[in-house]
């Protein structure tokens, strides 16, 4: 053979090699796009159901603000209503407008008394009237209970609505 057919057979060949290289270059081009394509889809599709999650999330958690809030709002008024009822006595009290008594029962059996007590008539039945101060002491604690109160309902609304 001579050169010049050799070189026409390189070229040939170099020819043959360069077209197959480059057709396989565009098939994994074309390949490569149809993955980057399908790669944008999936992460379309996450980003779009992430997003509902998270519409989802905060539309549920805006319900619960807005039931603890109705909540606290009547619980509020509640405790406003009855300690306002409290402050009414207490004036009453303080005016003497008012006498705060209590009811009280001693048993003759009872382990708290002295024998000499024991011996002694007792009076059943009979009330007991607190001094101003007394009675001052015993509305701050029921104003005390009303606030607990308040807040234990509060909790149990919350809880039954929001925590279920």
């Amino acid at each position: 053979m001579t050169p010049w057919r050799w070189a026409g057979l390189a070229a040939v060949v170099a020819i043959a090699c360069f077209s197959t290289w480059k057709v396989e270059a565009w098939r994994y081009d074309k390949q490569l796009a149809d993955l980057n394509a399908s790669h944008q889809a999936d992460l379309a599709a996450i980003s779009t159901a992430a997003a509902d999650r998270v519409r989802q999330v905060l539309e549920k958690q805006q319900a619960a603000q807005k039931i603890l809030a109705d909540h606290d709002a009547k619980a509020t008024k509640e405790k406003a209503h009855a300690l306002a009822e409290n402050e009414r006595l207490r004036a009453d009290v303080a005016a003497s407008d008012r006498q705060l008594r209590i009811a009280g029962r001693c048993s003759a059996n009872s382990s708290n008394l002295s024998d000499t007590t024991k011996t002694a008539s007792l009076d059943d039945g009979g009330t007991v009237e607190l001094t101003g101060a007394a009675g001052w002491a015993v509305l701050d604690i029921r104003a005390g209970i009303i606030k607990d109160r308040a807040a234990l309902r509060g909790l149990q609304a919350y809880i039954e609505e929001v925590c279920r």
